[in-house]
């Protein structure tokens, strides 16, 4: 005699849950490979996230997240909040803040200048209506973030001896950057706002791809070889990266 085992109810993409801020919606995510529950806040702006394991069910999930809202709301009230890169808002450039103005023309480029007379933050010049000013800084920021990768990819290559395939500049959130196997190299814009020692470790770390396509030891001692701030650079990220995510 045979019997079909029965299947857990496929989960709803949200749970939501009532807590003393408010309704908080958790996205579920149900992974064959996950051992356990997991609750994690993405860089990004949307929301919570758990993580269920493929016999999990809604019950079991909700448990978990009652059991961790109190650690779940302080993550959140941490967290900045978003910049929307308009004119008054402060942005880092290099690790540098800057304020962003608006130059009140319509035409011209986007530029840098010193801080005003009366002393401040060094400033972001960006011309047209004041509605378009993020979108503008946003194309400029990503044509310095470019550059600067470009200089340091092909720095870093050339010591390795790997020719690189195309380099894209992206607007990734869940990583920094990436290197396919056919040689292309893909980054995230948001690294021109981080300190230039952390773009170049990016760099670094997926060129040294180009030859160790593997997170091995030999792995990171050539990313270390290539750039020696490595250690330091990966602990900047963990302990700063969300915030660069929260600019534009």
């Amino acid at each position: 005699m045979f019997f079909r085992s029965r299947r857990a109810p496929a989960l709803p993409p949200h749970l939501e849950i009532s807590t003393e801020a408010g309704p908080l919606r958790i996205r579920l995510r149900q992974d064959a490979r996950a051992k356990r529950y997991l609750l994690r806040l993405p860089a990004d702006a949307s929301g919570p996230v758990m993580t269920v394991p493929q016999h999990g069910d809604l019950a079991r999930a909700e448990r978990f997240a009652r059991a961790h809202v109190e650690w779940l709301l302080e993550r959140i009230d941490r967290r900045d909040k978003p910049v929307a890169l308009m004119p008054g808002d402060v942005v880092p450039l290099r690790g540098v803040d800057h304020l962003i103005c608006s130059t009140g023309t319509l035409r011209g480029l986007i530029r840098q200048a010193p801080a005003a007379e009366d002393g401040g933050l060094p400033r972001l010049l960006v011309p047209g209506e004041e509605a378009h000013v993020p979108r503008k800084l946003v194309t400029w920021l990503k044509r310095e973030a470019r550059a600067d990768l470009e200089k340091a990819v092909i720095l870093h290559s050339g010591r390795l001896g790997k020719p690189f395939g195309a380099l894209s500049v992206r607007d990734t959130r869940s990583r920094w950057g990436s290197c396919a196997s056919n040689g292309n190299l893909s980054f995230s814009w948001r690294l021109i706002l981080a300190p230039p020692e952390i773009l170049d470790y990016v760099a670094a770390h997926e060129v040294a791809h180009l030859k160790e396509m593997n997170h091995s030891d030999r792995f990171w001692a050539l990313c270390r070889q290539l750039a020696p701030q490595t250690p330091t650079a990966r602990q900047w990220l963990k302990d700063h990266g969300a915030r660069l995510h929260g600019f534009g």
